[in-house]
């Protein structure tokens, strides 16, 4: 049998990918007026705003993830520096916090600290990138008595953070958004000193079937998912998430008087409480270094009063190059010397890389003298999620709940999860967050095409009244 769209577990289940949370775009965005309604028992949103993380050359997807066969020792090979004249930071060189702004902000100081233990005051340091890990660590240089300048690839400065400001008190998130654990993560308070704005975000979840009845999904998603684990952690090799999952569940298949069965409820959870943290699909995620199966904690909070301003205040006063994408990094006993993809060269003592793996992954920089077997071979292991972001503003509210996170339990619906952000904000805003094969799907649609889907994912939500 067949049971929606991801096959990943005996040899049939297959869920519908939704993901997650971040994206950022190529240039700087505008809000867009809605395309011709085509559906009618949802209203036409008064504006909406897409990120492509998938396709953006300078990010080549999200996040980080531990790809099935490789190893969280390997994002300790990518940091180690290359004749102390090149150095490494960004979130997938981070073991404790991968894919994370956290992690991306550690990172930063990280490698600040190993360029300021060997540096000779006053020396000129380069940083590639203006994102969370690179604005960390410039800010760190700077403060230290270098001459830093940051060398960005876009137009902006943030990375995958990217804030929209829509009008003097509301902003949208088309990177990252969330303050994950707040009440142990030290980035809550820095956020709070720099003025920048979070609210408590409760997860009340709803699941619905595609005519819109609430379904309860009980305790098999997480279940099946803690034993796929534990029988994984006994095998002699790294298998994936999807053949841990057929190798250790027994699922019923049968469809239940909603027409739901066990399989489809573990498609459900696999698609909203994995694929959406990672960007990666089953097959492709690893068993032993799977993260935390969980999208929702308790003190959660989101970001609120625009993300990218707290990355703006750290690059305050240093010299940045926007539109300066770099096509090469050569390194002797004498320094560095960047060239960049327009022709011209840069040069410094030292420099700092903090581009994506993704970009890594693609080549689009090269490395003189090669980067060592070591970092090759961690860049190919590691996998690169692929996460994208749907934002539609209403003028009015048309839901029938007050659940602030909704899954549509159906093979066909395409964009199965959503975020209500307005108990947070107090606006009427849906986003709509997918990833892996569905980032890729969807990320070939029109804006009319992909709002059209989105409104008919919505329709088992809509109040019976229409309104």
């Amino acid at each position: 049998m067949t049971v929606k769209r991801r096959t990943f577990v005996l040899g049939a289940l297959s869920g519908a990918s939704l993901l997650a949370l971040t994206a950022c775009t190529n240039g700087e965005p505008e809000p867009t007026p809605s395309p011709t309604r085509q559906n009618p028992t949802v209203p036409q949103p008064s504006a909406f705003w897409r990120s492509e993380w998938t396709s953006d050359p300078f990010s080549r997807g999200a996040f980080s993830y531990q790809r099935v066969g490789s190893t969280p020792e390997q994002r300790t090979a990518l940091r180690q520096p290359l004749g102390d004249r090149v150095f490494f930071a960004g979130e997938h060189t981070s073991e404790t916090f991968p894919g994370t702004v956290n992690g991306a902000r550690a990172s930063g100081h990280r490698a600040a600290t190993e360029v300021i233990d060997i540096a000779e005051p006053g020396e000129r340091i380069a940083v590639i990138g203006a994102g969370m890990a690179g604005a960390t660590a410039a800010r760190r240089l700077a403060d230290a008595g270098f001459n830093v300048v940051v060398i960005e690839g876009r137009e902006r400065s943030g990375g995958r953070i990217h804030t929209l400001e829509v009008d003097d008190e509301s902003h949208v998130e088309l990177g990252a958004a969330w303050v994950r654990s707040s009440s142990t993560n030290p980035l809550e308070n820095e956020l709070d000193d720099a003025g920048i704005s979070t609210r408590r975000f409760n997860y009340e979840w709803e699941h619905r079937t595609p005519d819109g009845e609430v379904v309860d999904t009980g305790t098999i998603g997480p279940d099946t998912i803690v034993t796929a684990i534990d029988w994984a952690s006994e095998q002699p090799a790294d298998v994936s998430m999807a053949a841990a999952i057929e190798g250790s569940a027994d699922l019923d298949d049968r469809p239940n008087e909603q027409g739901i069965s066990e399989v489809d409820l573990v498609a459900d959870y696999v698609t909203t409480n994995l694929v959406v943290p990672t960007g990666a699909e089953p097959d492709d995620l690893s068993a032993w270094y799977a993260p935390d199966a969980t999208l929702s904690h308790e003190d959660d909070r989101l970001v609120t009063g625009g993300l990218s301003g707290f990355v703006d205040g750290l690059l305050d006063g240093i010299d940045v190059l926007p539109s300066s994408a770099v096509a090469s990094v050569s390194h002797d006993d004498d320094g560095v010397t960047m060239r960049l993809a327009r022709g011209e060269s840069l040069s410094a003592a030292r420099v700092v890389v903090t581009v994506p793996l993704g970009v890594l992954q693609s080549g689009s920089i090269e490395f003189d003298p090669p980067l060592p077997f070591s970092q090759r071979g961690a860049i190919s292991a590691l996998g690169m999620g692929l996460q994208d972001k749907l934002v539609l503003k209403f003028e009015e509210r048309f839901w029938a709940t007050d659940a602030t996170v909704w899954s549509v339990v159906d093979a066909e619906t395409e964009l199965p999860l959503w975020f209500n952000v307005e108990p947070s904000t107090g606006d009427n805003v849906l986003v709509a967050l997918f990833g892996g094969e569905d980032a890729e799907r969807l990320a070939e649609l029109s804006d009319n095409d992909l709002v059209a889907a989105a409104l008919r994912s919505l329709e088992p939500f809509v109040a019976d009244d229409g309104s």
